[in-house]
Parts: C-alpha cells; structure tokens; sequence
C-alpha cells in the first residue's frame, strides 16, 4: 500500500498542498517542528527543505508508512507514534503540521488536546483537511466510477473519512473542546496533475483502504480495469488536470 500510495497518489494530490502548508511554516519561522500523519514524507521533505535549520520529527500510527517515509526522507527524525497519546514532553515543539490526516483521528478533540500539550506557550498548529467530495476532480471521479461498478454496495471510504470532515464551525468547536482557538481557516483550491485517470485510479484502488475492501472480491482485478476505464472516460485519456479543494487551518493556544 505505501508503494503504490507514493506512486500514484502522492504527486498529483499530496505534493501541490505540501509546497503550500510549507511556504505557511516558513513564514512562521519555527525551530522545532512536529508532523503528525506524515505518510510517506510528501510534507516533510517539502518542510525541511522550507525551513532548513528546524529540527523535524515525523510521525504516523502506521509503521509501514514510517519505515517508507524514514528511507525516503531521512532527514527527519521518524516515529510511530498514536496522535491521541503522543510521546513527547509538554511545549516542545514550536510548530505541529498535519496535512489531510485529522479527518483520520477517531477522537479529535483527544488528538488535539495532545497537540496543545505539546505545543510552545506561543506555537502554532497548521493542518488541513479536504473539502466536499465534489470539489476534489480526481476523488469524485474515482468515487462516481466506483459507484457506477459497485451500484449499493461501493466503498464509502472517500465520502465519509477524506471527505467527511469539511465543516470550519465544527473544525473550530473542537479545538475549542480541545483548549485551543482556531486563529484562521482558509479555503484554497489548486490543481493536480496526473500522468493519467488510470494511475490515479490504480492509486486508490491499490493504496488506500478502498483496497482492502476490494481485494478479496472474485472479481476484484475486473473491477479494477472497468473502474479504471470509467474514470479515463470521466477525466480524458493521457495527462489529466483537476482542481483539488482543501481549507488550511492555523490553531494556537486560547490567549
């Protein structure tokens, strides 16, 4: 799954927001950086390379992604590491990051009380999370694709995890619940650029948890090629672009 993710998805859905959740840590100049939710190190190369003198530690709940991330990106200390039981001392870091990973917590209000007990007395807390599913071109695609296979009985993974956490007032109650403050959100759209629908396609069929749904069907690998088909059909053959809305939201300790 960490190969195939990298691969297909990492570059057309992953790497355009890096560049941008990376420009925003910048400008906030930490010297001690946490990202939570790392995958395999789109954000975190993208960080290091932002902000150069930081002391980066990554984490993620999934080994896998770790030991994928740590080779690929070794310039950062790697750590599996539970966001809702973090195993680092109070105010240690200057910034935490996240990107596209809080829709995953299974308590954020949890996770995020742990992100305010490891934030500095003055830190920030920058992460995103990604907007409706109808305003991501190559998620709707592949979910309308998926759909049309598997009428009744397709996986609702991409509506209700990636996309099931796209409301700002409910973002900002529970980092209130947390003890924080939700000091911005902003909702920014950018394009993605993919070789073509059928390596997106392979990507979530083969990297997320669509996968495990699917795998042990009798008719799993046809369903991959009509799936496959129907989101080329969507998205046009060869080198396709979409837009790809997110918000990016920045959280800080309540004054």
């Amino acid at each position: 799954m960490p190969e195939a993710y990298e691969r297909h998805l990492v570059p057309v859905l992953f790497r355009p927001f890096a560049a941008d959740l990376a420009a925003r840590a910048a400008a906030l100049r930490p010297g001690t950086i946490l990202e939570l939710a790392a995958g395999t190190g789109a954000l975190t190369s993208a960080l290091l390379t932002a902000v150069p003198g930081a002391s980066m530690v990554a984490t993620d709940l999934n080994e896998a992604m770790v030991t994928a991330g740590a080779a690929r990106e070794p310039r950062a200390h790697w750590q599996q590491a539970d966001a809702q039981q973090l195993p680092f001392e109070d105010g240690s870091f200057d910034l935490v990051v996240c990107q596209f990973g809080v829709m995953f917590f299974p308590d954020r209000p949890a996770a995020y009380a742990e992100v305010g007990r490891v934030l500095a007395p003055r830190g920030r807390f920058v992460f995103s999370s990604w907007g409706p599913l109808a305003a991501h071109g190559f998620d709707a695609a592949f979910q309308t694709a998926l759909e049309e296979c598997l009428p009744g009985e397709a996986p609702r993974f991409l509506r209700e995890v990636p996309h099931g956490y796209t409301d700002p007032a409910l973002v900002a109650s529970d980092l209130t619940a947390a003890g924080l403050t939700l000091a911005d959100a902003e909702e920014i759209t950018l394009d993605g650029v993919a070789e073509s629908a059928a390596s997106v396609a392979t990507g979530f069929l083969d990297g997320t948890p669509v996968s495990a749904a699917l795998q042990a069907r009798p008719d799993a690998r046809t369903l991959h090629t009509a799936v496959t088909q129907k989101m080329t059909d969507r998205l046009g053959p060869g080198r396709v672009t979409a837009p790809m809305t997110a918000t990016v939201y920045t959280a800080q300790h309540r004054a």
